[in-house]
């Protein structure tokens, strides 16, 4: 009877604590409801809608995705942030992964000044950054213009149609280039020791140690980069928008998925349509992101 008695309060007093880890949780849950899956919902919701100043709201189903399915402008968008995306991620990632190995390898003189310099353009704002780079691509004013002027010669127009995207992608390398090198250099950092000392045993030079050694071992590092820098190329936004005030000719109001909703929501106050765009490219930045990552971690790759 004793044991049954005491047995008997301990049973009952288990579902309590399972209600603990809830309530720790909850205050973010709630949080991350409202500023993250309720605006999804919500994006969703409007996506099957069209206004009309005659008529109002009317439900028109999937009607949006299929005119979004053929509108040109938007798939010009798509396939000119798909272009910055092969060539600018390479590049960027490239010299990320340069510095970072350089930094790590304790034979540069002032590294940690160095290590802070490349990091410091991440601490300037997009805004600040394409503004400050748009006056010195002008042709008319800034540096180009100070260079020409100077030297009495005709260089390139850097915000012409054709070199805009190539001077987007300039800024863009410049802005994140520090932020994925502190990503690599963070996970060489914490690579074993003993690992570089069998390396020299074995009579392993440099090369053959970042071969071996310092790229498999940051592979996960690099494919956390690479899936960033997806998502930051297909939301580009600042910096064609900034630009766009210096460079009207090149950059259209559709020169990339982000800037066409934008334009079509505040603009042509096309909200239904402009909540469609934005699904659209979350679906494809999500699907292409995680295609990324199962190659990047499978062990055989």
């Amino acid at each position: 009877m004793t044991s049954t008695s005491l047995a008997a309060p301990a049973r009952r007093a288990r579902p309590r604590g399972r209600w603990t880890g809830w309530a720790f949780l909850g205050p973010f849950a709630i949080v991350f409801a409202l500023v993250f899956i309720a605006p999804i919902i919500y994006a969703i919701w409007l996506s099957f809608f069209h206004t009309q100043l005659v008529g109002g709201t009317s439900f028109v189903g999937l009607d949006n995705y299929a005119d979004a399915f053929t509108d040109p402008l938007l798939w010009q968008g798509i396939g000119r942030v798909a272009l910055f995306l092969a060539i600018q991620v390479p590049i960027m990632l490239f010299l990320s992964l340069l510095v970072a190995l350089s930094i790590d390898s304790a034979r540069l003189y002032g590294r940690n000044f160095f290590r802070l310099s490349i990091f410091l353009p991440y601490a300037v704002p997009a805004v600040v950054a394409s503004f400050m780079w748009g006056f010195m691509y002008g042709d008319r004013f800034g540096l180009v213009s100070n260079l020409e002027t100077f030297f009495g010669i005709d260089l390139p127009n850097l915000l012409s149609p054709e070199l805009i995207l190539a001077s987007i992608g300039n800024i863009v390398t410049w802005e994140f280039m520090g932020y994925n090198m502190l990503i690599f250099y963070s996970a060489l950092r914490v690579i074993p020791s003993s690992l570089y000392e069998a390396a020299a045993i074995d009579g392993a030079n440099q090369f053959q140690v970042i071969r071996a050694i310092k790229l498999p071992a940051i592979r996960g590092a690099l494919v956390i980069a690479t899936i960033f820098s997806i998502i930051g190329s297909f939301q580009l936004f600042n910096e064609p928008s900034i630009l766009q005030s210096l460079a009207p000719n090149s950059i259209t109001t559709s020169f990339t998925p982000n800037l066409y909703a934008y334009s079509l929501a505040f603009q042509g106050q096309q909200l239904n349509y402009s909540a469609t765009v934005a699904i659209i490219m979350g679906v494809i930045t999500m699907i292409i992101a995680y295609v990324v990552q199962l190659r990047g971690m499978r062990k055989d790759a």
